[in-house]
């Protein structure tokens, strides 16, 4: 594997996209998308120009208009993302929504979509998960029943994450078997548009932008299916793995940023004629939390590297990431906000921000608890 470094190239595109975040995405824009009831909860203007710098191309062959890079690449910018909470929709239409094509997708399907993903004009969701089902893959009670020559879908989806922007979605159905068995669930890719499909904004704690979505008689062709019949719990498996690589680094990178926020804050603040950051509880408070961040970094780094490297290791080294960032987002949130004092708890200091994102993606995919236990079972605990 190799070293968990960047290098020359990599350190180039952390800095042009710290720089972009400081010019068009302070955390101020998102306040104002969140207080406007936006239900996008983003701005396609904003998107465009990310894919003017080849941001959504970074993980697409060259074939589709990408740049035929990889993780350790993605992870980078995914980062520096996360340190102002930007809410561009790279979770859903890239890590979700892109990897259900470049994983299981025929190279027509990737040639009608991912061009369009490239170049910021096209909007994917994966439609996953279902009510009750906390984070369980396999418990998929939407049917696909044979029509014709194609499909015919029947179910809902909730959580659908990034749904409301969605011109495709990448639907989970069952089309043999019992609800939580992993063999009989086939993948799906279907119009946004479809006759009998519908969408119902949900908002999250963070403001992110989610849909509950509902196919009822939704017709679709034989070529719709994503991968082989009734083989789609592998294909899953594989997305979220690498989503969940995605979302760590987004996550390390908001983990950072509440972190310096913090160290900002205990240097300025006085208390009884002195700085609070001179008093040893906090200096061992704020030391915990450094070794945490650097910790968390290597777990993401070494995920990333392992992707690209096809490493039979990533499902291990995925939920170790996200394990690990869950932990350590709470961590420093809650500390962040405990450090910053009653100003900490009102809505007009942006630190709480950090605190709701944490809440959110620490449950994501799986909470700590649950990628502990899958790490467990995978190494054979």
């Amino acid at each position: 594997m190799e070293p968990l470094v960047l290098n020359e190239e990599q350190m180039l595109l952390r800095d042009s996209a710290a720089d972009f975040v400081t010019r068009r995405s302070p955390i101020s824009r998102m306040r104002a998308l969140r207080d406007a009831g936006d239900e996008l909860g983003f701005e396609p203007d904003v998107w465009k120009e990310m894919a003017g710098l080849g941001w959504q191309g970074i993980l697409l062959p060259e074939s589709c208009g990408g740049l035929g890079l990889g993780y350790a690449e993605m992870v980078v910018v995914l980062e520096e993302l996360g340190t102002s909470l930007v809410p561009e929709p790279f979770l859903g239409t890239i890590l979700l929504g892109a990897n259900a094509l470049l994983l299981g997708g025929t190279e027509a399907q990737q040639q009608a979509v991912l061009p369009g993903v490239a170049a910021g004009e096209t909007f994917l969701a994966l439609a996953h998960h279902e009510h009750s089902a906390r984070h369980q893959l396999h418990q998929v009670a939407t049917k696909a029943e044979s029509a014709g020559a194609g499909w015919r879908l029947r179910g809902a989806k909730d959580l659908v994450l990034d749904g409301p922007a969605a011109d495709h979605l990448i639907v989970s159905a069952r089309t043999s078997g019992d609800d939580g068995d992993r063999a009989g669930i086939t993948l799906f890719l279907v119009d946004a548009g479809s006759g009998g499909l519908a969408k119902k904004p949900q908002r999250l704690i963070d403001s992110r932008g989610a849909s509950i979505v509902m196919l009822d008689g939704v017709e679709v062709g034989s070529d719709a299916v994503l991968g082989q019949v009734g083989e789609g719990a592998d294909l899953l498996d594989a997305i979220l793995d690498r989503a969940l690589v995605g979302l760590a680094a987004e996550m390390l990178g908001s983990t950072r940023r509440a972190f310096e926020m913090t160290l900002e804050y205990l240097r300025e603040r006085e208390q009884f004629g002195v700085k609070i950051g001179s008093f040893q509880a906090l200096k061992h408070r704020a030391a915990e939390m450094f070794v945490q961040v650097e910790l968390s970094r290597s777990a993401v780094m070494g995920a990333a590297r392992a992707i690209d490297a096809g490493d039979t290791a990533v499902p291990r080294l995925a939920s170790l990431a996200k394990a690990t960032l869950s932990d350590t987002f709470m961590l420093v949130a809650n500390e962040a906000v405990q450090m910053h004092g009653g100003i900490g708890m009102t809505d007009e200091h942006d630190i709480g921000f950090f605190l709701k994102r944490a809440r959110s993606t620490e449950l994501l995919f799986g909470d700590a608890a649950w990628h502990r236990a899958r790490w467990a079972t995978l190494s054979g605990y």
